[in-house]
């Protein structure tokens, strides 16, 4: 277990904010009311949590959350700044689970990061249907707040989930030495 914060991490962490700043601008599709599908810009988010764990993969996470709201801000309410922003980025670092896990070269170790995974974007859902529902509540029309913030996020993030799951299962076997290796 990571005892404190070395200067291999924080430089790890810096680039894979960078790495995900710039795999953010690279949109595969972008919904007409917002969200949009990216080539994978949380995945580098959520490298470094299964490499060093779920409190530094949060907090590099929410530093990513900063850094997206200074690129692309919109501001309604600071806990609404907080939920969409710091909080739902941060919350990718749930995918540390996995650095927990001993076996990552077993086939019970791939199923802890997916798992690990699930858990990020997941959490980043979580945060972004409250959101929803506490401060567009009113696009929802006739529909339930809950029911429209949930198909409006899993709108995006379903695929964003599926092409992280691809892209982890192409480059796993290559990156399984530099995880396990710090």
């Amino acid at each position: 277990m990571q005892k404190r914060w070395s200067v291999k991490m924080l430089t790890e962490g810096g680039m894979m904010i960078a790495l995900a700043t710039i795999l953010s601008y690279i949109k595969v599709y972008e919904a007409p009311m917002g969200g949009s599908v990216t080539a994978g810009s949380m995945i580098p988010i959520m490298l470094f949590a299964i490499r060093w764990g779920i409190l530094p993969g949060v907090t590099v996470g929410g530093v990513y959350g900063i850094l997206q709201f200074i690129l692309k801000p919109y501001f309604y309410h600071p806990l609404q700044f907080i939920l969409d922003y710091p909080l739902a980025f941060g919350l990718l670092g749930l995918a540390g689970i996995a650095y927990y896990i001993n076996e990552k070269e077993s086939f019970k170790g791939y199923i802890w990061v997916f798992l690990g995974v699930l858990m990020g974007i997941l959490g980043r859902m979580l945060s972004h249907v409250l959101s929803g529902v506490i401060f567009f509540a009113e696009y929802a029309g006739d529909l339930n707040p809950w029911i429209y913030s949930i198909q409006y996020n899993a709108y995006y993030l379903l695929p964003e989930l599926i092409i992280s799951y691809i892209v982890i299962a192409i480059i796993w076997k290559p990156l399984e030495k530099a995880i396990k290796a710090k």
